[in-house]
């Protein structure tokens, strides 16, 4: 790992941009630009692209077996847009620094070697590029303060500098782009690809959207594909997106028909199919811009940022303040923290602009480690949980657990317990994932909206039918996927609502509701069943009217009225 490397051999800071960071791991992911041509894109780790960033919404699939996203344009609204990220913006990431010779788009274009062919698929999605350089203008900006730790990394490893504008494609290199796939991140990877290669994922915070760690992952997993396919890029690069189960398969019917092996012969969902092409048709654009009637914005080939170990838990309004700059700026160098703190179990460590490091590192000595987080005595009321507790006050039931030496979740009443707390109002942390999410539940808010609190045994299914919205509207509403579990008693806003009543038995043949009779199999639950079905436990126990402890046998008959269009999604 880039970071855990150096701080674990007791190395010097981490640069960004600089070619001796250590690196290992993988992942993947999937974006596109806005209004493509062919209206598709995908992250590879993910059925889906983002929903809470500018370029588009989409669906779709990732690593593995998963159904490659289609994008819908969407409003260019995103937290990333915050002045921090722009190099013009005074007291942005680091202050502007001319640009001298030392140009990164230049190492970029020397450092790419895959061919591309003169394939209709390419010069369509190059059509299209070229029509929007105001895009391309706007992504490479907020890319660049990422841009030179990635290019490093490529050019350490040795890979075609063409990865570097994956990142493009993927998420327009937004690192808090989330996807209705649950694909997170610049490199939009999914949590079973993140676990897979070592991404921590947890209520403080998720390093799939950390740009050190998640790029570490992105490019073990191309290496891998790389190898796996036999040095074929454009298998690799199409495996990033669809998975390497998708892209093994394609070639195995090909060989079997006796019909050409190559990428462009393959039979693959029709965003993979579109995927490749607009990462080539991007590098043509980058290798020769004046002949397209483009001009990109130069990005400094500088190192941006630094990683500073910090040793404990840290207030996030202290660290902006140890450091001089903005709280924004620290979430824009940190996007994998989501809440006013540093995770508590690690790791211990922090991106700063790298003019800042030295200062908030001399600073940060003179902070005792008890004076990191503020401390409040609470005592324990009659009939309080340690779920309520942590809840409370914005925290964790581990976190808890761990500042009181507590074994278990056993507390007495009468009892003091110390919780840490944030210093600031929650408010102030204005990227932390709840901050986000206020913003993106009030984005459309008006006539219409209603807030829903989510129910025992509901799902955004049965709730996107009450309303009358789809479940995708619903679930990125709220800064969600629609895989993503709802727990009860959490707070959705629902916009453009007609409410109504859930369907039953007698208006199963109205709409697109049909009433399906299923025979049970042997390790059915009514809890299976109805994920499967995308109905609730309710739903089934009432339309056949039975005990919801009932143990289901093999044989037994259920009848159900699920709508035929929630089956596909």
């Amino acid at each position: 790992m880039v970071v855990v490397a150096a701080l674990m051999a007791g190395a010097g800071p981490v640069v960004a941009g600089v070619s001796a960071c250590a690196s290992d791991g993988a992942g993947i992911g999937a974006e596109a630009p806005p209004t493509c041509p062919s209206a598709l894109q995908n992250h590879v780790g993910g059925p889906s692209g983002p929903i809470l960033f500018n370029p588009t919404t989409l669906t779709g699939t990732g690593i593995g077996d998963k159904s490659p996203p289609t994008f819908h344009p969407a409003p260019e609204t995103h937290p990333i847009g915050h002045p921090a990220l722009r190099r013009d913006a005074p007291g942005s990431l680091g202050e502007p620094k001319p640009v001298g010779p030392a140009n990164l788009i230049e190492r970029i274009r020397d450092g790419m070697t895959l061919p591309v062919p003169d394939q209709r698929r390419v010069r369509q999605e190059l059509a299209w590029y070229s029509r929007h350089p105001d895009y391309l203008d706007r992504v490479l900006t907020r890319a660049s303060a990422y841009l030179p730790h990635i290019v490093a990394e490529i050019d350490r490893r040795g890979l075609p500098m063409e990865l570097a504008l994956l990142p493009v494609v993927e998420s327009a290199y937004d690192p808090f782009a989330y996807s209705h796939g649950r694909a997170a991140g610049l490199w939009q990877i999914i949590p079973g690809t993140g676990r897979r290669f070592g991404l921590k994922q947890n209520w403080w915070y998720d390093v799939r959207r950390d740009v050190v760690e998640s790029t570490r992952a992105a490019l073990d997993y191309l290496e891998y594909l790389h190898d796996f396919f036999d040095g074929d890029w454009e298998h690799a690069v199409a495996a990033y997106n669809s998975g390497e189960g998708n892209v093994g398969r394609a070639i195995r019917r090909n060989r079997a028909a006796g019909k050409p092996l190559d990428f462009w012969n393959l039979r693959l969902p029709r965003e993979t199919s579109a995927y490749v092409p607009r990462l080539l048709a991007l590098s043509k654009l980058v290798a020769d811009p004046g002949a397209h009637g483009v001009t990109l914005p130069a990005v400094p080939d500088e190192p941006r940022f630094e990683v500073v170990e910090i040793g404990s838990q840290l207030d996030l309004a202290l660290a902006a303040e140890l450091a001089g700059i903005d709280i924004d700026e620290l979430y824009a160098y940190n996007p994998g923290l989501n809440r006013w703190a540093t995770d508590p179990t690690g790791p211990h460590r922090l991106t700063v602009p790298i003019e800042a490091a030295a200062l908030f590192r001399e600073r940060l000595a003179g902070v005792p480690v008890a004076e990191r987080v503020r401390w409040k005595r609470h005592k324990v009321a009659s009939g309080q949980t340690l779920s309520e507790i942590a809840e409370l006050h914005g925290t964790t039931m581990g976190a808890v657990r761990r500042a009181n030496g507590l074994n278990g979740n056993l507390i007495r009443a009468g009892s003091h317990l110390l919780i840490p707390v944030a210093t600031r109002p929650l408010s102030a942390y204005s990227l932390s994932a709840d901050a986000r999410l206020a913003k993106q539940q009030e984005r459309q808010s008006g006539a219409g909206t209603f807030e829903h609190t989510v129910r025992r045994g509901e799902s955004f299914w049965t709730i996107s039918r009450k309303y009358g919205v789809g479940v995708r509207e619903l679930a990125k509403w709220n800064g969600l996927a629609p895989g993503d579990t709802l727990s009860t008693g959490r707070k959705l806003v629902v916009h453009n609502a007609s409410v109504r009543e859930a369907p039953t038995p007698t208006a199963s043949i109205e709409g697109k509701v049909r009433k399906v009779r299923y025979t049970v199999r042997r390790g059915d639950s009514l809890s299976r069943i109805a994920s499967r079905f995308r109905v609730t436990v309710r739903d089934i126990t009432r339309w056949n009217g039975i005990d919801p402890a009932k143990i289901l046998r093999p044989g037994d008959k259920i009848t159900m009225y699920v709508d035929v269009t929630a089956q596909s999604s």
